[in-house]
C-alpha cells in the first residue's frame, strides 16, 4: 500500500518506482522457494527426508565422507541445519558419525548401507524434478539459464568479496 508521501514522490519523478515483484533478488528468491517445497513435498513422500536432510545425503554420498563443516560450505547451510539434518539422518541410520582422527573435536559423516540405497534410489527422483523444470523452457533456454546461474553466482561471490555465500533454501 503506497503511502500519500510516496505517491507524491512518484508523481513528482523524484523517486524511482520500486516494485518488489520485478526485483530480480526477490524473484529468485520466490522460485527457489516454490522449488524447495516442490521437492520437498516429493522428498518426504519417498522417503521421510527434508530438504536439509536430502542435501547432506547427497553431498555425503557424491564424497563419500565428509565433516559437517564441508557439507556446509558445499550446501551453504549453516551449521546449525546441517547438525540437525545429520542428527537425524543419524538417527534413521541413514548416516553414520565418528570422530575425525585428524581433528579430535572434529566429526566425521559417511553412508550406512541403508543410506547407499536411500541415496541411489533418491536420484532418479532428483533428476525426474528437474526434467520437469526444464519441460517448461527449450533446450536453449535451459542451456542459457543455467549458464547465466553460473555467471551471476560468480558476480554476486566478486560483489560480496567474503567469498562465502548465504544459505540456500
Amino acid at each position: 500500500m503506497k503511502t500519500t508521501s510516496g505517491r507524491r514522490a512518484e508523481a513528482r519523478g523524484s523517486a524511482p518506482r520500486f516494485r518488489l515483484e520485478d526485483y530480480l533478488p526477490y524473484r529468485l528468491s520466490v522460485t527457489a522457494g516454490r522449488i524447495s517445497r516442490l521437492l520437498s513435498r516429493k522428498y518426504a513422500e519417498a522417503y521421510g527426508l527434508s530438504i536439509a536432510e536430502w542435501r547432506v545425503l547427497a553431498m555425503v554420498g557424491r564424497f563419500g565422507t565428509l565433516s559437517p563443516s564441508a557439507v556446509g560450505e558445499l550446501t551453504t547451510m549453516d551449521k546449525v541445519k546441517v547438525s540437525r539434518a545429520a542428527a537425524s539422518l543419524v538417527a534413521h541410520g541413514l548416516v553414520r558419525q565418528r570422530p575425525d582422527p585428524s581433528d579430535g573435536r572434529g566429526r566425521l559423516l559417511s553412508l550406512t548401507r541403508k543410506g547407499t540405497a536411500v541415496h541411489r534410489g533418491m536420484l532418479p527422483l532428483a533428476c525426474e524434478v528437474e526434467k520437469q523444470l526444464a519441460h517448461g523452457l527449450s533446450r536453449g533456454e535451459w542451456s542459457a539459464l543455467l549458464k547465466a546461474l553460473d555467471r551471476l553466482n560468480a558476480q554476486v561471490l566478486a560483489v560480496d568479496g567474503s567469498g562465502v555465500g548465504d544459505e540456500i533454501e
